[in-house]
């Protein structure tokens, strides 16, 4: 089966917006045509938080909170690659990825790992899941004890503006939808 050239296409277009950082430019530029044809390896949500640095990093995070800080160790500055190679709150986890890709999980050599095998692949996304899903549940903790009168609570404003706008929908329906939590 033929792969499309759409795909490196597309991959490229989003890479050059401004919203991706260089360190995904730079990991990801140098393997673009064996990631896009690659045939095994799917993008987990915590996982593409990690490989974009768009979750609860506190430098994505400053966008509402006016705080780039880790929550986790005293660093001023957290982001993914802080989260990924240095903050100490995850050094067990960091051994163990380490343990069976390579000493270097810099993104390059992360990106690289997971291209040249499907079992360093699930080793990094099992890193992303649990380092994500607990810093996700710090944040939530830090939300419902409102440490931070600055802090607006996430998804609730969006969603309750969403069904002002559209007031026939927000009866049952919007009594489901916003039960339900993103996994």
């Amino acid at each position: 089966m033929e792969k499309s050239s759409t795909g490196p296409r597309l991959w490229l277009g989003r890479l050059n917006e401004s919203l991706v950082s260089v360190e995904l430019l730079n990991a990801m530029r140098p393997v673009l045509r064996e990631w896009v044809d690659r045939d095994s390896g799917a993008l987990s949500y915590r996982l593409t938080q990690v490989l974009t640095g768009h979750g609860c990093f506190g430098q994505y995070l400053a966008r509402r909170e006016q705080n780039t800080a880790c929550h986790h160790c005293s660093d001023d500055r957290d982001t993914a690659q802080h989260t990924l190679l240095v903050c100490p709150a995850w050094i067990r986890q960091r051994e163990a990825l380490q343990a069976t890709i390579r000493p270097d999980i810099t993104l390059p050599a992360i990106v690289r790992a997971m291209l040249d095998s499907e079992h360093y692949w699930r080793a990094v996304e099992a890193f992303a899941e649990v380092v994500m899903s607990s810093k996700e549940e710090a944040e939530r903790r830090r939300e419902a004890e409102a440490l931070d009168p600055q802090r607006r609570p996430r998804r609730r404003t969006r969603a309750s503006q969403t069904w002002s706008r559209y007031p026939a929908l927000a009866g049952e329906l919007g009594a489901t939808v916003w039960g339900c939590r993103r996994p």
